[in-house]
């Protein structure tokens, strides 16, 4: 087998077609759209039409001119713009994949985790209602000390590693001694 075979089986076996679906069925609810019949998830958004509607809705005019044609330059301008605006609303610069990614069908996975972040950040948007996509991500929760209970935290004794109740060795042998031959 080829190195470019399989890099493109491992890249395939990261693709998880119910997250495609639970992911697909989001973007459907959020654009009040179905995906036409026939057409496979990728193709939908390979041009970068739905996805410049799908940010448009959640932050209104991010994308303000989507190309509806004029060929493979302007498509790739869709899917950037969709980056730009993805950034822009809060999703890690981590979790945007690459233009070739959709475009070319390179990491359609990389594609689904994207708008799995892009779920992930909708929680932090008050004015957004639902439906969300993928789990809460955690809030942060700071913690004030004094400086009387940073103190006091270095007086106790760590148990993390556990406790052996003052159980020591003293007395057991398990096997023969060690005997020192000296001399040979």
């Amino acid at each position: 087998m080829s190195l470019e075979r399989a890099v493109r089986a491992k890249i395939a076996s990261k693709r998880n077609p119910e997250m495609d679906k639970e992911a697909q069925e989001w973007i459907e609810a959020i654009i009040a759209e179905k995906f036409p019949a026939g057409q496979s998830y990728e193709d939908v958004l390979k041009d970068g039409q739905v996805l410049c509607k799908l940010i448009n809705v959640l932050s209104p005019n991010a994308v303000p001119k989507v190309n509806s044609s004029g060929g493979q330059f302007k498509f790739m301008e869709n899917i950037n713009n969709f980056q730009k605006a993805l950034k822009e609303y809060g999703v890690p610069d981590i979790d945007v994949f690459q233009t070739v990614d959709l475009y070319e069908k390179k990491d359609i996975a990389n594609v689904t985790n994207t708008i799995f972040a892009l779920g992930r950040a909708t929680y932090k948007h008050a004015d957004f209602k639902g439906p969300f996509l993928g789990p809460k991500p955690a809030d942060e929760c700071k913690r004030d000390f004094t400086e009387e209970q940073l103190k006091a935290g270095q007086t106790i004794v760590g148990l993390q590693a556990g406790s052996n109740k003052g159980a020591t060795q003293a007395g057991q042998n398990l096997g023969a001694g060690r005997k020192i031959l000296l001399g040979k």
